[in-house]
Formats: structure tokens, C-alpha cells, sequence
């Protein structure tokens, strides 16, 4: 049987998003995110060495944009204006991939599969797949998710 892919706790989201942004995050459980056109979202694909596909992260559009400035050292309110126009500057994509990336180090414990990013969608790029496994529901965790200075978004770690 194959190691069960290891799904986060909060505090490890939490202190690996901190570390990284260099900014106090906050995080608390929240309803299950789903990604729709009105509410779109970031995805990142993790797989496996045999390159199976074993989890998702989905950051929603704010979480997408304050994450990127914050790691960018851009000023909030660039963040506030990619929110406001629902899309991502190159500004802002290229910082969230790298953030996308190094989150693969939340699934790399002992004794589970080693994982890696295998490709980020940025908001509004989502294909039908991708999107159906951001959806699953029982081994996954829901977060708001707050940068300070920057503002709250939405994250979603599912396991599939």
C-alpha cells in the first residue's frame, strides 16, 4: 500500500507562510473553499516521485495577491488593486509561484511520499481538472488566512 500523503496542521501553514512573507500571519479554520468565477482562485498541483498527482493548495484571489506582494516587498496597496481588478500582475504571479513552491516542504515528512510542485495556475487560468480536485471533500483543510498589513484571504490544502 503507498504512504498516505501527509496533510498539514494549521500551526505548520501558519509558521511556514510567516517565515516566509517575514510578516505575522494569522490563521483560523473556515468554510470548504470552492473555486468559482466569482470567487477565483490560485492552484497549485503537488506530485509525487512517479509524478501521480497528490495534492492541491488553492490560494483565492486576495490571499493570491497579498501573498505575492508580500514576498515582492510590494506595497499593499498593489495587492488591493489586483483585487479590485481580479486578476494578477507578472508583478505578483512570479512571487506567489515561489511561495507556491516552497510550500511543498509542508507535505515532505517522514515516512509520506515525497512531493513537489508540478505547475501553478494563476487566478483565472484554473483548467476543469484541476479545478474538480480542488473540490474534493474529507482529507483537506480550509483556512482564512491573515497577512499582516496586508489584508485576509482564503487557502485551501486538499488532499486527493
Amino acid at each position: 500500500m503507498p504512504a498516505m500523503t501527509y496533510l498539514p496542521a494549521n500551526k505548520e501553514i501558519r509558521d511556514l507562510l510567516g517565515d516566509l512573507l517575514d510578516k505575522e500571519v494569522e490563521v483560523r479554520p473556515g468554510p470548504p473553499f470552492a473555486i468559482t468565477d466569482r470567487n477565483p482562485a490560485s492552484v497549485a498541483v503537488y506530485v509525487d516521485d512517479s509524478i501521480v498527482v497528490r495534492a492541491v493548495i488553492c490560494f483565492d484571489l486576495a490571499l493570491s495577491a497579498y501573498a505575492g506582494a508580500a514576498l515582492a516587498l510590494v506595497p499593499p496597496a498593489a495587492a488591493e488593486l489586483a483585487v479590485e481588478e481580479r486578476q494578477l500582475s507578472d508583478q505578483l504571479t512570479e512571487p506567489l509561484h515561489e511561495v507556491l513552491n516552497i510550500a511543498a516542504a509542508l507535505f515532505n515528512v517522514e515516512g509520506a511520499p515525497h512531493m513537489k510542485l508540478y505547475g501553478m495556475h494563476a487566478v483565472g487560468a484554473t483548467p476543469p481538472d484541476v479545478r474538480a480536485r480542488s473540490q474534493v471533500l474529507g482529507r483537506r483543510i480550509d483556512l482564512w488566512v491573515d497577512v499582516a498589513g496586508y489584508g485576509t484571504g482564503r487557502l485551501a490544502v486538499v488532499l486527493t
